[in-house]
């Protein structure tokens, strides 16, 4: 298996970093027994990443907010804490959240809180639209590469917004109403949220080469709702006129499609048979292409899929890129199925080509895998279980998926990753009939 030296000091880092995400010196483990095909329903969870940039925008209106079938996930939970350091009261009931946010008391979102989580970054703008001022430090949460920050500051400069950046630290001041063309240099998520809050009061943006991604799309509907102008979601220019003063509401959180797409590639390699419920099929256009051409059988409805696996299925080529093209976040999964699949394959990331820090630890249990320029290829064969660690969301998903099918028992490590993006990831799979359980080991002993 090839490295690069730059995927191989970041995986050194990521493995002490991962080490400090403990609570009382143990560390959880994730125990898989691999080998069982997948089968049954499941219902998919609300979207995380169209849930937290809604909880951002909720910042933007002095009205009550209820958020209907939240996902209670560490991120989510990150994003209240930061929510309420800047002046918002929330209360679950169940998986309902009410928030309210009368005024703002900080403008300042700290390194200990944004620094956990990478889509913290965009209250910025949400800042600036309701009090006219945030400061703010540099994202964190999972590091897989390049993330950089340049096209949010080029967004909110093209806006007329004063931007200062010391050691770390950004600065935004509104001299004048945030008003004008921003043209991205490649579509961004977190630009294009980021934009579309700081107008969303009283401003006008029109955005050039934005984001299309569902998640994109969620946030605009929910900006409607509060009474902004969107116009032109799920194209690659977005309109957006903002309101003098914005009111409150109910809203429902799309499907998570990643987390769709995590159980259906799941039961490909283990060669399964799964309903999906309350999903969104049209969300997953690539990835169910994928699985067509490789040979699986998907019957679609309108809020459902169920998919039945082939026991030989075809190598694949996948590029992940923006969308509607292939996921970047299956993009670590999609590997792991393909290390399960006869023949060689190939994998690439046009959003982030560096996303392979999955690689490593999946040549623990046996995955044959070579990155050449950029480029993984993929030679099938059958996996064996084996002690790995998660270093983020979906590199974790990838182990859990090449577990279930590996023969014997894989023990994952880094568990906080993994509970950062899927909501009771455990008993969902039990209700799939894989086996599996959760335990806690000593740090000492989790670090050998």
């Amino acid at each position: 298996m090839a490295l690069t030296m730059h995927t191989f000091l970041y995986i050194l880092t990521v493995s002490k970093v991962s080490m400090m995400l403990t609570d009382s010196g143990r560390s959880k483990i994730l125990r898989i027994e691999g080998g069982s095909p997948l089968s049954g329903e499941l219902r998919v969870y609300p979207a995380k990443n169209a849930a937290l940039p809604i909880l951002a925008a909720s910042l933007l209106t002095p009205e009550p907010i209820t958020l209907v079938e939240v996902p209670r996930l560490r991120d989510v939970e990150v994003m209240l804490e930061l929510l309420a350091h800047l002046g918002t009261h929330y209360q679950w009931e169940g998986r309902t959240l009410h928030l309210h946010t009368p005024e703002i008391r900080n403008t300042h979102a700290p390194y200990e809180l944004v620094g956990q989580m990478r889509a913290s970054f965009i209250v910025w703008g949400a800042l600036l639209a309701r009090v006219g001022e945030g400061r703010i430090s540099l994202p964190g949460g999972c590091a897989f590469g390049a993330r950089p920050v340049d096209q949010h500051v080029k967004a909110l400069r093209a806006l007329g917004a004063e931007v200062v950046e010391e050691e770390g630290t950004f600065y935004a001041r509104r001299v004048r109403p945030l008003s004008g063309r921003v043209v991205f240099d490649l579509p961004t998520v977190g630009g294009t949220e980021q934009a579309m809050l700081a107008v969303a009061l009283g401003g006008e943006a029109t955005l050039v080469q934005a984001a299309m991604e569902p998640e994109i799309e969620d946030l605009g509907r929910f900006l409607r709702m509060l009474g902004v102008k969107v116009e032109g979601l799920g194209s690659a220019m977005v309109h957006v006129r903002g309101a003098k003063r914005l009111g409150g509401g109910t809203y429902r959180i799309i499907p998570d499609r990643i987390e769709a797409g995590t159980y259906l590639l799941a039961a490909a390699a283990t060669r399964g048979a799964i309903t999906l419920r309350e999903v969104r099929p049209d969300h997953l256009d690539a990835l169910l292409d994928k699985l067509r051409q490789a040979g699986h059988r998907l019957e679609v409805g309108p809020d459902w899929i169920h998919f039945t696996a082939t026991k030989d299925p075809l190598p694949l080529f996948v590029e992940a890129r923006e969308y509607p093209g292939f996921p970047t976040d299956l993009q670590p999964i999609v590997t792991a199925y393909l290390a399960t699949v006869p023949g060689q394959s190939a994998v690439s990331d046009r959003v982030y080509p560096d996303r392979f820090t999955h690689v490593g630890e999946l040549a623990r249990m046996g995955a044959e895998l070579y990155l050449r320029d950029r480029t993984l290829l993929v030679q099938g064969r059958r996996l064996h279980g084996a002690q790995v660690k998660a270093l983020d969301i979906r590199a974790g998903g990838a182990l859990v998926v090449a577990a279930l099918s590996a023969e014997g028992v894989s023990e994952i490590e880094g568990v906080y990753f993994l509970e950062r993006g899927y909501e009771d990831l455990e008993e969902r799979l039990k209700a799939l009939g894989a086996r599996v359980g959760v335990a806690e080991v000593a740090l000492a002993q989790a670090a050998d």
